[in-house]
């Protein structure tokens, strides 16, 4: 098997790589792991500002859409054909099932069509692979904060493929509390990127909010209350007929999740004995989580990796390099491969025809 992976690998492996779990419609070529060779992303976002958050009966049909669109454009922009593919990688789990289930439904189409073999890639996976394009010395294991709109997960990333979630979320994610509270203060949809540039003009020490601890694992992340304290705040100063200075809100609550974020992370790299710690997800751009966590690493001597934002939201790249290391295992999924909306990260849940291929 080991004289069969290194043939494989001594060959250039181009991925095709899908990604639609939310509202980006994404398509990317990736060869041998680590070199993008096109990133293309159809994005949603000035079509959901409208609703204040993501309609997924709207994402599913402008999925359908642009699908087909993105494709031939990654394909074009690497300067490949369907004939210099390798394998097909597509997200099929976690997110919004419509979204899913048209990535899924073309990524099958091709493999169906042309024989390419098919692999289904667990969304949170592309992520943390994400950190794997710009830093090409990075390699497990390490610890992986993995924070977003619907995920904030400490991972421990044992070896390409192979994880251990060390710790979760309880209620709110740290993503979805910035979209809450940034609805709460006016500024609407993506909150993230919004309460990050409004926050550099407020005060982070002019309201304390409260920092929540998990007793029963000190990994776990709580954000609910630190939301509803927010909201508190808010509806107490229109009680009163306070004025209210949302950049200090703003900045406020951002410094109160980074504290939380930043402490739990550097605690796990100690405890776990590792020198190395990645961060991915959407959250992971923000730039004060960035300068906070950099500023924590230096202080412990230990090396921080980040992917760019771009690579930080939802894009296929990531599935792609993710892909790569699947491949490079054996992975193989059927045409039966399915969307899984709560895919569990490790799980293989959906996927029947999975099999482990030799070369």
């Amino acid at each position: 098997m080991i004289d069969e992976r290194k043939e494989i690998q001594d060959k250039d492996i181009y991925i095709l790589a899908i990604e639609s779990s939310c509202d980006e419609t994404a398509a990317a070529v990736v060869k041998n792991g680590r070199e993008v060779l096109s990133n293309v992303i159809s994005s949603q976002i000035a079509l959901h500002t409208l609703y204040g958050g993501v309609v997924p009966e709207i994402a599913s049909r402008k999925h359908i859409e642009k699908i087909n669109q993105v494709i031939e454009e990654a394909l074009r922009e690497a300067g490949v054909t369907l004939q210099d593919i390798t394998a097909i990688a597509v997200t099929y789990g976690p997110g919004l099932v419509g979204a899913l289930l048209v990535g899924v439904s073309a990524a099958k189409a091709i493999s169906f069509a042309t024989g390419i073999p098919l692999i289904g890639i667990h969304h949170i996976e592309g992520h943390i692979s994400a950190n794997y394009i710009e830093n090409k010395e990075l390699e497990p294991p390490f610890i992986c904060l993995v924070a977003s709109g619907g995920h904030s997960h400490l991972v421990l990333v044992k070896d390409y493929g192979e994880y251990d979630i060390v710790g979760r979320t309880r209620d709110d994610a740290a993503g979805e509390a910035f979209d809450k509270v940034a609805r709460a203060i006016g500024l609407g949809y993506p909150g993230g990127p919004k309460i990050d540039k409004l926050s550099k003009e407020g005060n982070p020490d002019a309201i304390h909010f409260p920092r929540a601890v998990v007793t029963e694992n000190e990994y776990d992340f709580s954000f609910s209350g630190l939301k509803s304290a927010v909201l508190n705040y808010l509806n107490g100063c229109q009680m009163k007929g306070e004025p209210v200075c949302e950049a200090d809100v703003a900045a406020s609550f951002q410094k109160a999740v980074i504290d939380v974020l930043v402490e739990h992370s550097i605690h796990a790299v100690k405890e776990f004995g590792f020198d190395k710690f990645a961060i991915a997800g959407g959250v992971a751009s923000n730039s004060s989580l960035r300068n906070a966590l950099e500023q924590e690493c230096c202080k412990n001597h230990i090396s921080f990796y980040h992917p760019s934002p771009i690579f930080c939201t939802d894009n296929a790249a990531m599935i792609g390099v993710a892909g790569y290391y699947e491949y490079l295992k054996g992975a193989r999924s059927g045409y039966d491969l399915n969307a899984v909306p709560n895919l569990k990260l490790g799980s293989r849940e959906g996927v029947t025809g999975y099999e482990c291929i030799k070369g």
